[in-house]
């Protein structure tokens, strides 16, 4: 046999293992792009609808834009004033820390652990008690954001339905609203969100394969130690992907913070996007409130970037 015969068979091929060292080689330059054809309306499409109006964010946030007047038909480049506006002001960073504060107790402790606790009695509970349960915990999570921030409100509300319960045991009413209104808005954002985790939780239970728990009964662990040592590294994937999602939602909430309490009473449950909502229509400061909507999301690129990141170092 000759020797280019010899060398024409071990030339691998590409994608195949290596004659040599038994690696798959890299698919072609053309196989790649192949691939990546049809992803392109795709990729478009978000360069059209998402990486435009952020586009357009960035850009008007460095000019004096107006909602009424001669700013408003010809905004003129003004560089970073109104970040060194937005950074001065004393409501900023009070806002900012109600927006952290509103975030960290509603999703990532509220509606995160309260869904897995749900998701983990609705797996051990019967068929009737789940889908009550189960109903309740949706029909909050399918009604229109309007009606449930009035539905909110009306709960809340000094002579609402929590002041009448509470009334019955003979405890004084508590106008929430004006003395609490961050807790207010926090359990209401808990009621309102909650499903979402719930159901995210409850498809991760069922793929834990029953028989790694049920070994682990017989071994003697108790439901805590299955939870702990079985359930939650099993589901931890889940448990970020959720937190990613319900913290980027929690962070733009509106609706529900302006009915409720329109960020009020001075100023107290004012967070970034109704700070943001004031300043660009109330006030007709375009530019200014588009600078607060950068730095919204570029918190929200920073949380991310850090759940991207846990979810790629627990792949590995």
């Amino acid at each position: 046999m000759s020797s280019t015969s010899l060398a024409g068979r071990s030339r691998p091929v590409s994608g195949r293992p290596d004659a040599r060292d038994g690696r798959p080689r890299p698919p072609s330059a053309r196989r790649q792009l192949g691939r990546l054809l049809p992803l392109l309306p795709a990729v478009a499409l978000l360069l059209v609808f998402l990486g435009g109006p952020i586009l357009w964010a960035f850009y008007g946030s460095f000019t004096d834009a107006g909602l009424t007047g001669a700013s408003a038909k010809n905004p003129e480049w003004i560089g970073f004033e109104n970040y060194r506006t937005l950074f001065t002001d004393p409501l900023f960073p009070r806002s900012l820390w109600l927006t952290f504060l509103f975030v960290f107790a509603s999703a990532v402790i509220g509606q995160n652990c309260l869904g897995l606790a749900l998701a983990l009695v609705m797996q051990r509970a019967n068929k009737a008690v789940a889908g009550f349960v189960g109903s309740c915990v949706v029909a909050a999570w399918v009604l229109p954001e309007i009606v449930a921030a009035f539905i909110a409100y009306a709960f809340f509300f000094r002579d609402g339905m929590l002041n009448q319960m509470t009334g019955l045991l003979g405890i004084p009413a508590v106008d929430w609203l004006y003395e609490y209104p961050m807790a207010a808005l926090i359990l209401a954002n808990i009621w309102r969100g909650t499903a979402f985790s719930m159901m995210n939780y409850q498809a991760a239970l069922n793929d834990v394969p029953p028989d790694i728990t049920e070994s682990a009964t017989i071994d003697g662990a108790g439901g805590l130690a299955r939870l702990r040592f079985i359930t939650l590294p099993m589901i931890k994937r889940s448990i970020a992907t959720n937190l990613m999602l319900i913290t980027l939602l929690t962070l733009g909430t509106f609706t529900l913070i302006y009915v409720v309490t329109q960020g009020g009473p001075l100023n107290a449950s004012t967070t970034l996007p109704i700070m943001a909502y004031e300043q660009a229509f109330q006030y007709g400061d375009i530019g200014y409130g588009t600078a607060i909507a950068v730095v919204m999301l570029l918190i929200g690129a920073v949380f991310s970037i850090a759940y991207i990141r846990m979810l790629r170092e627990r792949k590995e």
